[in-house]
């Protein structure tokens, strides 16, 4: 099949108005400005990849209908595999998101009528007269809402001292005018009547935010790092509407799925509920939620264990624990993935016909990895395949369901704490708790009465339990970091992952940390090397694959988790500088042996301008960023500052230069403070914007957003505003403005140099490398800023 065509998908506004004709044209419709944004709306018209009068190819046979998904329309079935074998658009969730504009029988009639003389027979053009007739803009069910309690000056906003980065902070914080959604009703298809119209989508009850771009709907774990902002933007009602919204479907569907449509109802996220809960409780004392809160907290706990969970006996111990996986039932193609998945199992590189049994497998595989929130990463599979970019032959050897993951063990570990504060500050009665759910599980409490005391003793004991697996399966002492236990090799993995900081975030410190600073330097000297070697943030791992949680992209959750697992630090540990590296080495040679499963020189490289790469691989030569008391964009040193307290202010600096510079250097101004930059020092085609907020970076440079996956980068951006807004309120006083790279060539000659990022020269100190540091990353920011416009063909991840 031909390449897919990448367009840009900026935040959308969504009203219902009148879809465009169908058409081969790549335009997009556009609804009049709402008062709540100037973000239009936009909405996909067909590109096909055949020519109108082409016929399409011939296709593999249908997987098993889902029973989890019975529609006939928006499905695994004939219809929908049809319509993604035709390509009509760059993202299959474009289909599926679209509601109809008929009755489901109607529009399955018309399908008929155009697959009669056979599905081979079928012209591109017959596709896409059918969706322009049968189906309506994606996502209008949905429509913008007024936030009429916005405080355009929250008080966290004092916190932060630079005058530039203050100011940018007060600009993502008005972001979420524009992200805020609500059902529309006068656009719904009737509940349970397919008379009218039928649509995937899951109606709330309640306003939430949407990530932005093709996440045009409230997801799940997402929404964790959405109400860490929006606490801190004094945004507590649409925090409690989000959190309603997980209680009603823990209410009618008995789990919180993945996202709102019903093709995510196999499937659930990292479980981070409770600890939402949590944070808005602590933020707004609203302990009255807890009435109807608790016992749902409890039927997610329950989900988990009784679906999720399994005993698993430790070859290091003999001790057998109660873990939980991620692991999906599912053997078909994820509707808003069709194509992709169906190309993973049926794709034209292969030399063998997989069975229906190995292509079940290999689609459950990928629903599961869905499932982690990490779709996908090397961290899962196999065979890694390093360093290739054809991610196709890795997603092959996906291996989820085998894997016991150490954050989601983790996150399931402080959920059980947390939920035990919550009963311990519950004012409701013994008798306003007893709607705990039935469970077959050991580490359900037992239905009927139990005091908030007691429901809290037993969450601690589980959590106990859970705690003892995790420093027993995945902490190993050796190599000082935690990874993944796979119950194929009964043995730790070797995958060395952002996961491995995720026990600390949720309070689990081994012992050999606790009482040692040599050990606690070694546990966070990945982070040292990232920041002395590169010029951005964190990588989820340190293979390039050409998956999207891989290198090089950095992803703001792992920022944020970095930050607090440092902070979770004892002062006892954490005092002086960090130590250097012996003479003629770099920092890698302050990582432990095996920690990080990679030779030096087989580490991603660091990019200049041009699409050259910084020559040295080894030695001194490739920290480039290293210099007199922090790093390139690391903020401003302090005097008696710890390594633990550097590295905060360094990392966190680091990840806010990364938003400030792709969003300057993408149209961002701020009046009397920060000028547009002329048009030829723009990212390629962002003439005309003001700026975008990115999902994910590169451990690269900090102007570019990150890149690979099964979709083109996407803007809003839901928990990018969480973080940097979290950040702000956090660590306000710490944050410099960073130095951003140009785009034209003499960047390099230009570059300023500083103690440590404030005014317009900031950065860090000067060195050698300086030059280095002003051209950063040049072409991969080049390739994803056009990848993101849609102003160039990328090629499918699977094509």
């Amino acid at each position: 099949m031909k390449a897919l065509q990448a367009a840009f998908v900026l935040p959308v506004l969504v009203h219902a108005f009148p879809q465009a004709s169908s058409s081969a044209s790549s335009s997009t419709a556009t609804a009049p400005a709402s008062t709540t944004s100037s973000t239009p709306v936009v909405t996909s018209t067909p590109q096909p990849s055949f020519a109108l009068n082409a016929t399409l190819p011939s296709q593999a046979a249908l997987p098993p209908k889902q029973a989890w998904c019975p529609s006939d329309i928006f499905c695994a079935g004939e219809l929908l595999q049809t319509l993604n074998i035709a390509e009509p658009y760059a993202d299959s969730k474009t289909i599926v998101d679209k509601p109809t504009n008929k009755s489901s029988q109607a529009v399955l009639n018309d399908f008929n009528a155009i697959a009669a003389p056979g599905l081979t027979a079928i012209t591109e053009n017959s596709i896409v007269t059918f969706l322009g007739q049968d189906f309506r803009g994606e996502g209008l069910e949905l429509e913008a809402q007024n936030l009429t309690n916005f405080n355009p000056n929250p008080a966290f906003l004092n916190n932060v001292t630079d005058p530039v980065m203050k100011a940018w902070t007060q600009t993502v914080h008005g972001y979420w005018t524009s992200l805020i959604r609500g059902t529309n009703a006068s656009a719904l298809c009737r509940e349970g009547n397919s008379t009218t119209c039928e649509s995937t989508l899951i109606p709330l009850n309640h306003t939430f935010v949407v990530p932005g771009g093709r996440f045009r709907e409230q997801y799940y774990w997402d929404s964790y790092w959405i109400i860490e902002g929006l606490i801190k933007s004094e945004l507590l009602s649409v925090a409690n509407d989000t959190l309603q919204n997980f209680m009603d479907e823990l209410d009618t569907i008995g789990f919180i799925p993945n996202g709102g449509r019903i093709y995510y109802l196999a499937r659930s996220q990292p479980p981070l509920f409770i600890h939402m809960l949590s944070n808005y409780v602590a933020a707004s004392n609203d302990t009255s939620i807890l009435t109807r809160a608790l016992p749902l907290a409890e039927k997610e706990l329950a989900w988990w264990a009784d679906n999720r969970s399994l005993n698993v006996t430790s070859p290091y111990t003999n001790n057998t624990h109660f873990v939980a996986r991620y692991s999906v039932n599912n053997s078909a193609p994820r509707p808003e993935s069709y194509l992709a998945d169906y190309l993973v199992t049926n794709g034209p590189d292969l030399t063998t016909a997989y069975t229906e049994q190995e292509q079940a497998d290999l689609y459950a595989e990928l629903a599961s990895g869905a499932e982690t929130g990490w779709d996908y990463s090397s961290r899962f599979a196999k065979q890694p395949l390093l360093n290739i970019t054809n991610n196709t032959p890795a997603l092959r050897t996906l291996n989820i369901r085998a894997n016991i993951p150490v954050d989601l063990n983790s996150i399931l570990y402080r959920a059980r704490l947390l939920l035990a504060d919550l009963y311990e500050q519950s004012a409701s009665s013994p008798t306003a708790l007893l709607a705990t759910p039935t469970s077959t599980s050991s580490v359900a409490f037992p239905t009927g009465t139990g005091s908030p005391a007691s429901r809290a003793a037993f969450h601690r004991s589980v959590a106990a339990d859970i705690k003892s697996a995790i420093l027993d399966l995945f902490w190993d002492p050796t190599r000082v970091a935690f990874y993944d236990f796979n119950t194929t090799a009964n043995a730790r993995g070797t995958a060395f992952t952002a996961a491995t900081f995720y026990p600390l975030w949720n309070g689990i410190t081994p012992p050999e940390i606790l009482s040692n600073a040599t050990a606690a330097q070694a546990f966070f000297s990945s982070v040292n090397m990232v920041l002395n070697r590169y010029n951005g943030t964190f990588p989820v791992t340190f293979l390039t694959t050409g998956l999207q949680w891989d290198a090089p992209n950095a992803w703001p959750p792992h920022q944020y988790i970095i930050v607090q697992a440092l902070q979770s630090l004892p002062s006892n540990i954490t005092s002086g500088a960090f130590p250097t590296p012996p003479s003629n080495q770099s920092t890698f040679a302050l990582v432990p042996n095996g920690q990080i499963p990679l030779s030096e020189t087989e580490l991603p490289v660091q990019s200049i301008e041009g699409g050259g790469n910084v020559t040295a691989t080894s030695g001194p030569d490739v920290d480039i960023n290293a210099g007199n008391g922090t790093v390139f964009n690391g903020g401003n040193s302090t005097s008696g500052e710890g390594w633990r307290d550097t590295m905060v202010r360094e990392l966190t600096n680091r990840f806010m230069s990364s938003a400030f510079c792709s969003w300057y250097v993408s149209g961002g101004s701020l009046p009397g403070l920060l000028s547009p930059l002329p048009a030829d020092e723009l990212l390629p085609g962002a003439a005309g914007l003001s700026g975008l907020m990115f999902e994910k970076f590169s451990i690269n440079d900090v102007s570019s957003a990150g890149r690979g996956g099964e979709y083109t980068v996407q803007a809003g951006f839901g928990w990018t505003n969480g973080v940097v807004l979290f950040l702000a309120g956090e660590l306000g006083q710490i944050i410099a403005r960073p130095s951003c790279p140009t785009l034209v060539s003499t960047a390099a000659s230009n570059s300023s140099s500083g103690s440590g990022g404030s005014g317009s020269s900031g950065g860090g100190s000067s060195s050698g490398a300086e030059s280095l540091r002003g051209s950063l990353g040049f072409e991969s920011l080049r390739w994803s800023v056009m990848a993101i416009l849609g102003l160039m063909l990328v090629t499918h991840l699977l094509l």
